[in-house]
Parts: structure tokens; sequence; C-alpha cells
């Protein structure tokens, strides 16, 4: 599972030359204004060492993302198990794109493309996505891709200290809805 295309997408193995833009993302403030703070090179270097060698060990994890007409990389995307520290266990879900790529639908397409290897492949019950209480745009992804939220699971970051960042939102799919929408959208294109 090293590669997986979508219509305007390849998810894939991490290459040499996705870390320049890969480290310049990390270090917009725009990108990371729902973490802590941005990323020197050093750390996008590590965090991507680390998502290849977790593709290499599993076949799945966070993949880099190119455009398929372009070849230009432009974030990633992918599934996780959830960190032991959180107030829930599961597989998550989730994206990061350079700004340039934002407001084209990517993240969503990326996000499908996750969710069928999270559903089909692996044969998660369920899927989840974590993010900040302020990151709309994050959670306006997770609502297309079918995911909703119930209140009772949101919590407050136990990594942060008290501030703007540290309310967090969970949003959950079943691998039933999943299927469920997909078949929708299949015969919505046929």
């Amino acid at each position: 599972m090293s590669e997986l295309r979508t219509e305007r997408l390849i998810l894939r193995e991490w290459r040499a030359s996705d870390l320049g833009p890969w480290a310049a993302m990390n270090a917009d403030p725009e990108v990371r204004a729902h973490f802590p703070e941005v990323l020197t090179r050093e750390q996008s270097e590590v965090r991507a060492a680390a998502f290849q060698a977790d593709l290499e060990r599993r076949g799945w994890g966070w993949w880099a993302v190119e455009v398929r007409a372009t070849g230009e990389f432009i974030g990633f995307t992918g599934l996780d198990p959830v960190e032991d520290d959180m107030p829930f266990t599961g597989v998550e879900a989730g994206w990061r794109l350079t700004r340039s790529a934002w407001g084209q639908g990517y993240a969503t397409e990326a996000g499908r493309a996750a969710l069928a290897v999270g559903f089909d492949t692996l044969r998660l019950p369920e899927i989840l996505a974590v993010t900040t209480a302020t990151n709309l745009r994050s959670q306006a992804v997770m609502r297309r891709l079918g995911m909703t939220r119930d209140p009772a699971d949101d919590f407050d970051d136990p990594e942060l200290a008290d501030g703007p960042l540290r309310p967090c939102v969970v949003y959950r799919i079943s691998a039933a809805v999943h299927r469920s929408r997909a078949r929708e959208q299949a015969g919505e294109r046929g």
C-alpha cells in the first residue's frame, strides 16, 4: 500500500525532495495556526522520517500528498493510531496541506482515500479525527467526509497549557456509514 491514487492526487511514501517544501509548510504560521508552534527544518525532517518508517513497517500511516498533474508536494494525509495520552483509543485520520492547496477540495479527496484504506483494507470499525475547537476549516472537511461530532467526546488536550488551542473536538465515522456514503457517491457518478 505504498501508493494510493485519487482523481487528482497521489498519496505516497516520503521522498528526500519533499523535505524542503515540507519544512517550509511547517514554518508557515498560518498552516500551523492550530498548533502550539511552527517547526524547524530539523523537526520537520524528524517527523517525515518517522512517517516514512511507519509506512514501511505497517504499510499505512501518514502519506505524502502530491498533485498528479504537476508532481507538486502539497502536504500529508493518512491514518495513525491515537496517542496513548488521549482520553480515547482508535485510529485517527488527518491531513495538513500547504496554503497554496487550500480551498481546492484536496483535503477531502485525500481524506476519502485514507478512510477507504481504513475501512476497506484494514477493516477498522470506526475512524476518528481530532482538531482544536477553533479549527473550523478542518472540521468542515470532517463533515464533508461524513464524520459527526458528539460534544460529549470533546476534551482538553493534556499536552497543552490553558489557552485557545487546548479545547479539542472529536469527529467519528463508522464503517457502516462510510460504506453507505460510498454507495451514494458511486450512484451519483453512475
